[in-house]
């Protein structure tokens, strides 16, 4: 139905991009872009490890849950601006 893309498409389609969002924008969005793409990838990282983890762990939680301490994701290796502690669901509620 359609026929290959070719060098003519590809750059239509950059210029149009260009038009649309601007050239000072261009930048930025493709540096949030790259900051998602790092981040969902730790993120998936960490769940296999989490999974992997928990399949040998026993099945009760820990008694105390003020004493366990909070993780850190990291983004990146040596990006330390993304990385954000992780609390853990507890099933106790506190009424004041």
């Amino acid at each position: 139905m359609f026929g290959k893309i070719g060098a003519p498409e590809i750059i239509l389609i950059l210029v149009v991009i260009v038009l649309l969002f601007g050239a000072k924008k261009l930048p930025d969005m493709a540096r949030s872009l790259g900051k998602s793409a790092r981040i969902l990838k730790s993120e998936a990282k960490a769940m296999k490890t989490d999974g992997k983890k928990d399949e040998a762990a026993p099945a009760d939680p820990p008694s105390d849950p003020s004493a366990a301490q909070p993780r850190t994701i990291q983004a990146a290796p040596g990006d330390v601006t993304s990385s954000r502690p992780v609390t853990e669901p507890t099933d106790s509620t506190t009424k004041r």
